[in-house]
């Protein structure tokens, strides 16, 4: 007897859901997603302020975007994901959907709910779609961890530390003024 196939969600699934609906479809697989804590949202919107300062003061042509924020990562209609944080440096991946390809950096900050999909499944998605750069911050851990895909670098900071970006030079997030 053939054994029962799992089903596989497509991005139509996704927006066939009831308004409201927080999830994220990876690899046909939908994850649930809660509704963010007051201190994940005045971490990600601290975060957002210096890298959108960040970008003004230099002219960058850079775009960053807040959840939610759909970025389609694979060619295909299984994969629909929304960063915490993306910066998006090609301009042709925008449309009013949101970005079709890797961002260039993605921030997820840890919820509990959401540890095992950021530090895994993510990770495992975001390096193998092309993502330049990729942050873990995770204020229960008090830890800040720096995938650096192309130069293959992993290094791990605190919430005491400044924490360079790899696609800026010379940006620095000073984690320790962050309202936690």
């Amino acid at each position: 007897m053939p054994l029962p196939k799992e089903r596989i969600y497509t991005i139509e699934d996704i927006y066939a859901l009831p308004n409201g609906e927080r999830t994220e479809l990876i690899d046909g697989q939908i994850y649930y997603m809660a509704p963010p804590s007051r201190k994940h949202q005045s971490i990600v919107g601290e975060l957002f302020a210096a890298i959108r300062d960040y970008i003004r003061k230099n002219n960058g042509s850079c775009k960053i975007y807040l959840a939610p924020f759909a970025v389609f990562l694979n060619e295909d209609d299984t994969t629909y994901v929304e960063p915490d944080i993306s910066v998006i440096c090609d301009s042709k991946k925008l449309n009013d959907k949101g970005c079709s390809g890797a961002p260039d950096w993605i921030i997820e900050v840890v919820s509990p709910d959401s540890r095992r999909v950021d530090y895994y499944i993510k990770l495992f998605k975001y390096h193998s779609a092309g993502v330049r750069e990729y942050w873990i911050v995770d204020s229960n851990k008090n830890r800040i961890t720096v995938w650096d895909f192309e130069g293959g670098d992993v290094e791990e900071y605190t919430f005491h530390d400044g924490v360079p970006s790899h696609i800026y030079n010379d940006l620095t997030i000073n984690f320790s003024i962050l309202d936690r």
